[in-house]
């Protein structure tokens, strides 16, 4: 199998980061490196994004997506630590991608302009895969209130469902240019990371 670049997707509380740990295992269990990220990042772009949703900075929406942009392009192309260089040697397992901007961005701005504005990540960088971790929104928010010490600018149950509306409203309208799994992450947590093994596995 040629190394892929698979995005996990799903509204916030949904266990996107437990199961890339658990398909990083797996992958390492079965001899291939693997390198896991996320989104926002943790570089410089990415701290400024985190500032804003922890209510340090103050932005507009459409500043929001823009710096979500720039600081997924430095994701994708660093010269050092980008996931298109980690992909030479290794799977690349990212936390949220650009159907994540589609979605939360999507809700305060013209959805048509967030996937313009990502159209040169999607180019340079495409998905292999896309799993989307679908969860109730209350249980969501449930969860998010009963692991965080702070709630962040998104995490509301009316933004939440929002949210997860303009996922799929995304997904209906790229279906035949990515590919997307949907996975029911109301299950326990084992049975989710056996469905999403397999789909590893089936990869070509």
């Amino acid at each position: 199998m040629t190394n892929k670049l698979i995005a996990f997707e799903g509204i916030d509380g949904s266990g996107k980061s437990t199961q890339i740990k658990k398909l990083a295992e797996k992958i390492k269990g079965n001899g291939e490196d693997v390198y896991t990220t996320f989104e926002p990042t943790d570089n410089y772009i990415g701290k400024l994004i985190r500032d804003v949703f922890s209510y340090r900075y103050e932005a507009s929406q459409e500043t929001i997506a823009g710096l979500f942009v720039a600081d997924r392009l430095d994701h994708l192309l660093h010269p050092e630590h980008g996931m298109l260089k980690m992909l030479e040697t290794k799977h690349v397992l990212t936390d949220r991608y650009y159907f994540s901007s589609y979605a939360y961005h999507g809700v305060h701005v013209d959805m048509t302009w967030v996937m313009e504005a990502n159209r040169m990540a999607v180019s340079k960088g495409k998905a292999d895969l896309h799993i989307f971790i679908d969860v109730n929104p209350e249980i969501c928010l449930k969860r998010i209130h009963n692991n965080r010490t702070h709630i962040e600018m998104y995490e509301t149950l009316d933004n939440l469902i929002r949210v997860r509306n303009q996922y799929l409203l995304a997904f209906d309208q790229m279906k035949d240019r990515e590919n997307i799994m949907m996975v029911d992450g109301n299950r326990s947590e084992d049975e989710i990371a056996e469905e999403i093994w397999s789909l590893f596995k089936n990869m070509e």
